[in-house]
């Protein structure tokens, strides 16, 4: 059985890391992507970030200002056993954010939509999101805690439902006019993670594009062929928009093209699109039932 101490601990030190570390992954994307610019003031803001990224994670500040909004992501086995039980999960990471907000490692940027009241730790109706799923017969816990950037969620979140026979071509236009309105002046901070959801109902499209933006290695395909190759055709129109990094001149305002699908009702076409920011927050704590956890950046 895992315990709720445990839980709360591993998703602290997962969020902290998140807040004070690039993932490997998109630090190899974003020198890649660095190799490729050509333009001064593009190479200059990745140089930049990458910079920012190093004197964070020796511990000089956070890897961006910016902490946004706090969001857990847990994945539980089917033998799965916690302490008190599964609501606990909620109270650990109410916890954990409490922590994170007064030791500094997250802004206290979460208010009232409507009063604008800040109580300043980052806590309340809805806040932080814990997303729970379950998958495989195992009995561990896998907490990916992700701080997500508020410019790239208010800037780079759009939906529409679309007519079935605007099809593809249809799907493609929406999304290339998304990306165009999300970094040309730099909003979401490209260059971005672009999650993508098609199919589902209004709220699990939405779901799956920020899922497909912020739980996928940066760049992995989908394993589906067609939706594979679909990802490449958006990725290479998008370099053809004349965007950059951070909204200059250059190729790069994309260096993630991800897609999930979900079957939806015959009279519809929803789409939506989510998207992260260059630096690419998230980091992860897997727990055994031995109420050990270990930290990882991998995805």
């Amino acid at each position: 059985m895992i315990s709720k101490t445990t839980i709360e601990e591993a998703m602290y030190e997962a969020m902290k890391q998140g807040a004070t570390v690039m993932p490997p992954d998109v630090e190899i994307k974003l020198r890649e992507v660095l190799g490729k610019e050509t333009d001064d003031l593009a190479q200059q803001h990745l140089k930049i970030s990458l910079e920012n990224a190093r004197l964070a994670k020796a511990g000089h500040g956070l890897v961006c200002g910016d902490t946004g909004f706090p969001l857990f992501f847990v994945k539980a086995g089917a033998k799965t056993q916690i302490e008190g039980g599964f609501g606990n999960l909620w109270k650990a990471a109410i916890k954990a954010t409490k922590r994170c907000t007064k030791e500094a490692f997250l802004r206290p940027t979460m208010v009232d939509p409507l009063s604008r009241k800040n109580p300043g730790d980052n806590i309340g109706p809805g806040m932080p999101k814990v997303e729970l799923s379950f998958d495989g017969e195992g009995d561990g816990l896998e907490i990916i805690a992700a701080p997500k950037g508020g410019g790239s969620e208010i800037f780079g979140t759009f939906y529409k439902m679309m007519f079935p026979a605007d099809g593809v071509v249809g799907i493609k236009k929406f999304i290339i006019e998304s990306i165009k309105n999300a970094c040309y002046a730099g909003k979401i901070c490209p260059p971005a993670i672009v999650g993508i959801g098609i199919g589902g109902t209004a709220d699990l499209c939405m779901k799956l594009a920020k899922e497909a933006a912020l739980l996928r290695k940066v760049g992995e395909p989908n394993p589906d062929p067609e939706i594979a190759q679909l990802e490449q055709e958006l990725m290479a129109a998008s370099r053809k928009l004349g965007i950059g990094p951070m909204g200059s001149k250059g190729i790069n305002c994309v260096i993630g093209m991800h897609i999930e699908t979900a079957f939806t009702h015959t009279a519809a076409l929803p789409v939506a699109v989510n998207a992260q920011c260059l630096i690419g927050r998230r980091w992860k704590a897997i727990i055994g039932d031995n109420n050990k956890y270990q930290l990882t950046g991998e995805i």
